[in-house]
C-alpha cells in the first residue's frame, strides 16, 4: 500500500441504530475499494466486519470494527459500530478519532433511538455528521418522511445533497443537487447512468439547489460576497462552503443509497472524497499542558490509543491515530504516562479480519499495532516529551450484578478474565469486592453483561452465574453516647487485662470539640470508604498507658469495618478516650485492643445508629410524550427530581435515586418508552435512608446471617 498523506485520508465513524444498514454499507465501500474481491452479507455471515464468533452467531455488531479502502487517490478509514446503546462505548471511541460521523438512517423507519442516542454523543464531541439515509429500495421506505424526522429531530441544518425519484422497489434513481443531475444506479453495482433532471423535478431540484448554495455561502465570506454579487456559486465554490458548513456543524448533509444492492455507493464514495474534511481541516486535539496538535507532519509524532482489542493469533492490538509527525516499522516511542518505551514491531492497516503490512504512516491516518508492554487505551505514545493527549471521557457504568464461578476453583481465573475485559472495554467494570465479599461487575445494560457472559462461558470455558448484588451501606450515629468495657482473661500464667471507657459522637464538618472530658491529643482519619474517624485521647493522670493507644485505635478501626446494624462500613464518627485501668502485668496491646473493639461496639447500637445508603445523580433523556411515565417510575424508585431541561423532542430529567432502587433500572427504562430512552448515572453522596427502609435492610440482613449460620 502507498503512504498516505494526511490531505489524501478521510476517517470516518459508521454509526446509527441497529440494523439499519452500516455493517452493509462498509462490506460495499471496502469491495469498491479492492479491499475484498467478492461482496460478503450478513446473513451469509462472511462480512469483513462481523467476524467475531458472537457477531456471526447474533447477527449484529457487538465491537467496532475497522475497515479501510481506497478509493480515487484517497484512504478512507471507516469504524464500524454497534447500534446498542450497551455498546455505546465503542462508538465513543471511534467518534474521538473519526473527523465526520456518517449516521446511518433506515429508510423504512426513519429515526430511530439508536440515532438520537449516538447523534448526542456526536454533538458532545463536537463531530461532523452526515447522514446516509439507506435501504431506499424496501417496499416500506418513506424517504420524505425520513427527511421530515431528521429535520424535526437534528434541525433545519440537515440539508439534502440528493433525493430519491423512486424510493420503494425498483428504486434506481436520485436528483443529485450537487451536480443538478438525475443519477441512475444499476441494481447490483456498475456504471453510473447520469442524465438531465426530468421537468416534473426541475422546480423542487432548483430550489433545493439554491438552498444549498446559500447554506455554503453562509460559511465563508468570501463566498457570501460573490454570492451577492451573482446569486449563485460554482460547483467547487459550492463544495468548498459546504464543507466548511460540515467541519462547523452548521450542515449535515443527507446523501441517498441502497448499500444491499450496491446502489449509490460510488457517488456516495466521492461525496465523502469531496466533502469529508481530511485530518488537518479539522479543529486541533488538546493535550493534557495545553497544547494543540493539529495532525501535521511538522507537529511533535503523538499517537493516541483509542482501542485495544484481543485478536485470536494476533493477541493484543492497540488501535491509533496518528495526530502528528510520522512513525515507521520498527519504531521506538515512549508512553507519555509511565514513560516506558514501546517498539511499534508491526504497523497494520485493518479491513477487518484483513490486515496488510505498511512501513509508514503519516499524521492523521489510523493503524494497528501488535504486543505493546504496557500502554493501554486513552494513553499517548510520543517520540520524544511528555504530551499526554486528553483522554477521552466515557459514560459511567449503570447497570451491576454480582458474579461467581459455578466452580469456585475457577474464581482465580475470572477474575484474570475481568482484567482483561476492562482493557478492552472501557464502559465494563469488574471487581472483587472486600466490602461486599462478591465480584462485582458493572457495564452499561443488561445486554452488555450478557454478553460478557457469552464470552466467559463460550470462549474462555468457564460457567459462571449471576446473582443480585449487594448494596454497599454505610452505618453512622445520631447521637453521643457512651460505654466501657473491661477485657479480662486468666490462664494459667500472665493473663490479659485492658479497661476501655470511651464517648462516641457524630461527626460532622467544622464541629467542636466535646468540653466533658478535656481533649489531651487528637488524630483525623480520612477513611478508605469515605468519611472521617476523629480520635480525641482525652485521657488523664496516665489510667492508660500512651503506648496502648494504638492497640485502642486498631480494634476500633476493625469494628468500623463491620458495622453492627448490617455488617456494613461505618463512617463520620468521633471517638473520645477518656479513662481506663491498666494491670501492672497483665495489660497488653491485646487486650486494650480487644476492650476498645467491644467498647466501641456498646456505645455504637446506643448512639442512634442509622444506614446510609449511597445516592446518584441519574440523567434521563426521555421524548416529551413519555416523561409523565419516567417521573411517576422515579417516584416509586424514592428518586427525588432536582430539575428538567428541553432539548429537541426530548427532554432531559435531573434526579437523585438510591442505587438500591436503580437495580435493572436500564430494563425498565427501554420498556416503558419503548427503547427511546436513555440514562447515565454517577454516584453522588450518602443519605440517612428512611426508618422503614432501615427496618426492611436490617430484618434481612439478620435473615441472611441466619441462613448462613
Amino acid at each position: 500500500m502507498k503512504v498516505y498523506q494526511t490531505k489524501e485520508i478521510r476517517n470516518i465513524a459508521l454509526i446509527g441504530g441497529n440494523r439499519t444498514g452500516k455493517t452493509t454499507l462498509a462490506e460495499a465501500i471496502a469491495f469498491h475499494g479492492g479491499v475484498v474481491s467478492r461482496r460478503g452479507t450478513i446473513e451469509d455471515k462472511n462480512t469483513i466486519s462481523d467476524y467475531r464468533e458472537i457477531e456471526l452467531e447474533r447477527q449484529q455488531s457487538i465491537s467496532s470494527t475497522l475497515i479501510y479502502s481506497e478509493f480515487a487517490g484517497c484512504k478512507i478509514n471507516m469504524i464500524d459500530c454497534p447500534g446498542f446503546d450497551d455498546f455505546i462505548g465503542e462508538a465513543i471511541g471511534a467518534l474521538r478519532v473519526a473527523d465526520t460521523a456518517l449516521m446511518v438512517i433506515n429508510a423504512q423507519n426513519g429515526v430511530d433511538v439508536g440515532a438520537e442516542i449516538q447523534w448526542r454523543w456526536a454533538k458532545k464531541m463536537n463531530t461532523p455528521v452526515i447522514f446516509v439515509v439507506n435501504q431506499l429500495d424496501h417496499e416500506k421506505a418513506n424517504f420524505d418522511e425520513t427527511l421530515k424526522q431528521l429535520k424535526n429531530y437534528f434541525g433545519n441544518s440537515v440539508m439534502p445533497f440528493q433525493y430519491p425519484v423512486n424510493a420503494g422497489v425498483g428504486f434506481d434513481s436520485v436528483i443529485d443537487l450537487l451536480q443538478m443531475k438525475l443519477l441512475k444506479f444499476p441494481v447490483g453495482g456498475g456504471k453510473i447512468a447520469i442524465e438531465e433532471i426530468p421537468a416534473g423535478e426541475k422546480n423542487k431540484a432548483e430550489e433545493m439547489h439554491n438552498a444549498l448554495i446559500e447554506a455554503a455561502a453562509e460559511n465563508d465570506e468570501k463566498l457570501m460576497d460573490k454570492f451577492f454579487e451573482e446569486g449563485t456559486l460554482t460547483e467547487e465554490e459550492m463544495a468548498q462552503g459546504l464543507k466548511l458548513g460540515i467541519i462547523g456543524r452548521g450542515t449535515f448533509p443527507v446523501i441517498c443509497i441502497a448499500a444491499k444492492n450496491d446502489q449509490g455507493i460510488t457517488r456516495f464514495m466521492e461525496i465523502i472524497k469531496s466533502s469529508a474534511p481530511a485530518p488537518d481541516e479539522m479543529p486541533g486535539v488538546k493535550t493534557e499542558s495545553g497544547k494543540t496538535l493539529n495532525c501535521k507532519t511538522s507537529d511533535p509524532t503523538t499517537a493516541y490509543i483509542f482501542k485495544t482489542a484481543l485478536e485470536q493469533h494476533l493477541g493484543e492490538v492497540s488501535f491509533m491515530k496518528l495526530y502528528g509527525g510520522e512513525i515507521t516499522e520498527a519504531m521506538d516511542m515512549v508512553n507519555s504516562i509511565s514513560n516506558s518505551k514501546e517498539r511499534l514491531s508491526q504497523l497494520l492497516c485493518i479491513a477487518g479480519k484483513n490486515r496488510e503490512k505498511v512501513e509508514k504512516v503519516v499524521a492523521g491516518d489510523i493503524i494497528a499495532t501488535i504486543k505493546l508492554k504496557g500502554s493501554q487505551t486513552g494513553q499517548t505514545l510520543v517520540k520524544s516529551g511528555d504530551e499526554e493527549i486528553v483522554p477521552t471521557e466515557y459514560p459511567e457504568p449503570k447497570f451491576r450484578i454480582a458474579v461467581r464461578a459455578k466452580n469456585s476453583s475457577d474464581d482465580e481465573k475470572l477474575g484474570a478474565i475481568l482484567n482483561d475485559f476492562k482493557k478492552t472495554d472501557q464502559t465494563f467494570l469488574g471487581e472483587q469486592s472486600k466490602e461486599l465479599k462478591q465480584m462485582i461487575i458493572s457495564g452499561q445494560g443488561e445486554q452488555h453483561l450478557n454478553i460478557i457472559k457469552w464470552m466467559i462461558e463460550k470462549l474462555n470455558k468457564i460457567d459462571i452465574e449471576f446473582y443480585p448484588p449487594k448494596i454497599p451501606y454505610r452505618e453512622t450515629i445520631t447521637k453521643s453516647s457512651e460505654a466501657m468495657y473491661r477485657h479480662k482473661k486468666q490462664s494459667g500464667g500472665a493473663g490479659q487485662f485492658g479497661e476501655v471507657h470511651m464517648l462516641v459522637e457524630p461527626y460532622y464538618d467544622g464541629m467542636p470539640n466535646q468540653t466533658k472530658y478535656p481533649v489531651r491529643g487528637q488524630d483525623t482519619y480520612d477513611l478508605a470508604w469515605g468519611g472521617k474517624l476523629v480520635f480525641n485521647n482525652c485521657i488523664v493522670g496516665g489510667a492508660i498507658d500512651a503506648r496502648f493507644m494504638p492497640a485502642i485505635m486498631k480494634g476500633i478501626n476493625e469494628k468500623m469495618e463491620e458495622g453492627p446494624l448490617t455488617g456494613s462500613y461505618a463512617r463520620d464518627i468521633v471517638i473520645n478516650v477518656y479513662d481506663g485501668k491498666m494491670h501492672p502485668v497483665d495489660s497488653n496491646e491485646m487486650a486494650f485492643k480487644l476492650a476498645g473493639r467491644n467498647a466501641f461496639r456498646e456505645a455504637f447500637k446506643n448512639a442512634g445508629p442509622k444506614i446510609l445508603e449511597p445516592i446518584y445523580d441519574v440523567e434521563i433523556f426521555v421524548p416529551s410524550e413519555r416523561m409523565g411515565d419516567v417521573m411517576t417510575d422515579l417516584q416509586g424508585r424514592r428518586g427525588v427530581v432536582m430539575g428538567m431541561d428541553s432539548e429537541g423532542s426530548f427532554q432531559k430529567i435531573r434526579a437523585k435515586v438510591p442505587l438500591a432502587e436503580m437495580n435493572k433500572y436500564s430494563t425498565t427504562l427501554s420498556s416503558i418508552t419503548s427503547g427511546r430512552a436513555s440514562y447515565g448515572m454517577k454516584f453522588s453522596e450518602y443519605q440517612q435512608v428512611p426508618a422503614d427502609v432501615q427496618n426492611e435492610i436490617i430484618k434481612k440482613y439478620e435473615e441472611e446471617n441466619k441462613e448462613e449460620d
